[in-house]
């Protein structure tokens, strides 16, 4: 497809000339496109009402339209996630072994870019300004393809960071968005192998299915989100409720966002009817097995499938268990390997949890929102990897960056 392999062409001829950049150099363009985020809020939220009134009349769910949705607020969020990727340490270049042979040949273990990075997102226009922040810093250039409920979104981020990026003389064509929304193009995006190093999907679970299967890239899976939190026997109530109310309410529309509850029998007559009473507080419909229904009487019945459900809506699947370990058995059958919770003040049970759970992020006595890389100092996140392979967890500079060995030598040749 011309279209999409002219993109790729001047993404490769881009990165060429990232790699010439100093850490000084693209440090001073990160700021420069933070302060032209701030200033061109107008026009930003300007397109992001277009997106918003196409995606309401269409019907889109509310979680959904929290997703799309810019304020202020998150456009100078965005900004500051810029700032904060400027501040932080460049990875490009460090050194992560050194060690010499037998034969005289000294190897250094070198950190580089990958190179053109590929990101299909949907209707998350922060996504835009993260996934450039982050590419940019270690020197990757990036073609984004967003979704079509933020198109006008994504087009006016994406005009305002080339536009600060050619008023430091960088070639604009360090981000690219592709603004055809034909599924055709993104299916074809999906093999632009000969020119795209890596693909990265954000977004729901149809979305990620759809490129790990599809892709002739390699991918690096961020997935969804079905995260749990356990309240353990030795729990405390005051504490689990406020951790919970967080988890579940803070923002509905986050993979991180707690959608599962797990519940020790010898803590439920305590903790249940305090929570039942909180959640109802923040409207959320309850969801529960016979023991929950009984202690929260307008809780309605859980099946099989809330279980593995990630709502992004005031729902919350509840479950009552027996013991730690089974627990840990019914996260790790119905989880998405992203975030989970244990809420307990037994040191053995935290960490019986904490070896026993095969998730990204393991916590205890926390809420699973802090799953972010903003959150765990990485500036933004290009995504939460709930794979195994290359990344894990929040995605931040060194995750996008890969190795090459260096080796001088003087004159060695192999017998």
């Amino acid at each position: 497809m011309e279209y999409l392999d002219n993109l790729g062409q001047k993404a490769v001829a881009a990165r060429y000339e990232l790699q010439k950049l100093s850490t000084e150099d693209k440090n001073k363009a990160l700021r420069k496109a933070a302060a032209a985020l701030t200033a061109s809020a107008e026009r930003i939220l300007a397109a992001n009402d277009k997106d918003s009134e196409i995606a309401a009349a269409g019907g889109m769910a509310e979680g959904l339209l929290d997703r799309l949705k810019l304020t202020p607020e998150r456009i100078q969020s965005m900004a500051e996630g810029l700032l904060q990727i400027a501040a932080l340490e460049d990875p490009v270049g460090e050194v992560m072994e050194s060690f010499e042979r037998p034969n005289g040949l000294h190897i250094d273990k070198v950190r580089v870019p990958m190179g053109v990075i590929g990101i299909i997102y949907e209707a998350r226009p922060n996504v835009t300004a993260d996934a450039f922040g982050l590419c940019f810093k270690t020197g990757n250039t990036a073609i984004l393809k967003g979704g079509r409920d933020a198109a006008y979104s994504n087009a006016a981020i994406t005009e305002v960071i080339r536009e600060a990026l050619c008023a430091e003389h960088i070639t604009a064509d360090a981000v690219q968005l592709i603004e055809d929304n034909d599924r055709a193009v993104t299916a074809a995006f999906m093999k632009l192998k000969d020119y795209v190093d890596v693909l990265i999907p954000r977004g729901g679970a149809g979305l990620i299915r759809a490129v790990v299967e599809n892709s002739t890239i390699p991918v690096i899976e961020t997935g969804t989100g079905n995260c749990h939190i356990f309240v353990d026997e030795d729990a405390n109530v005051e504490q689990a409720v406020s951790i919970i109310i967080n988890a579940k309410t803070q923002r509905i529309s986050v993979c991180n966002a707690c959608e599962s509850l797990l519940i020790h029998e010898k803590i439920a007559d305590k903790l249940l009817p305090a929570l039942g009473c909180a959640l109802r507080e923040k409207n959320v419909e309850m969801r529960g097995d016979e023991r929950v229904r009984e202690l929260i009487p307008d809780a309605g019945k859980a099946t099989e499938e809330d279980y593995g459900r990630e709502y992004l809506d005031y729902i919350l699947s509840m479950k009552t268990v027996t013991s730690v370990d089974e627990a840990i058995a019914h996260i790790n059958r119905y989880h998405t390997k992203h975030s989970d919770a244990i809420l307990t003040r037994n040191k053995e049970h935290a960490e019986q949890f904490l070896q026993g759970v095969d998730s990204a992020c393991v916590y205890v006595n926390a809420s699973t929102r802090f799953t972010d890389g903003f959150e765990f100092g990485f500036g933004a996140e290009i995504g939460i990897s709930t794979q195994k392979l290359h990344a894990r967890g929040p995605m931040g500079l060194k995750e996008l960056t890969t190795y090459k060995y260096l080796i001088h030598g003087d004159g060695q040749i192999r017998g």
